[in-house]
């Protein structure tokens, strides 16, 4: 993992993708967020298309084919919350398309849930908010 950077925001992205109604979930496995509920989804490498860096996050944890809707939102993750990290979130709506969740090292489970059942778990700040606006946008 690159270490923090104390230089400016990384840009990151994740996608909210849904399958027959239901939300992909996944949980980190590792600090800072280690045992939360979010969005899959990482960090934009330099020269990189936002739509390309986030089908590379994709298929990088989950194996997941997707398709792109749109840009559901933003968030902003700051170094108090990330222990030392500055990170702009751009998530997508996204459609599943194939595949079933295969995760890698840095996720430990992963849940499709309807998006009106998460209360029993521990969620990224802001995470209801955009699933709601991503679910619009997919017409679920």
């Amino acid at each position: 993992m690159t270490p923090p950077s104390t230089t400016g925001p990384r840009l990151a992205v994740s996608a909210a993708i849904f399958r027959d109604g239901k939300i992909l979930l996944v949980r980190r496995a590792r600090a800072p967020a280690r045992g939360v509920y979010t969005l899959p989804g990482g960090r934009v490498e330099f020269g990189e298309a936002l739509t390309e860096a986030l089908t590379r996050e994709i298929a990088e944890e989950t194996q997941l084919t997707i398709e792109i809707v749109g840009l559901a939102g933003w968030r902003e993750a700051l170094p108090a919350q990330t222990g030392g990290g500055h990170f702009v979130i751009l998530p997508f709506a996204a459609r599943w398309i194939g595949g079933d969740p295969v995760l890698n090292d840095e996720l430990d489970d992963a849940q499709w849930r309807l998006p009106g059942t998460l209360g029993d778990l521990r969620l990224t700040e802001g995470l209801e908010e955009v699933i709601a606006t991503a679910a619009r946008m997919i017409g679920s």
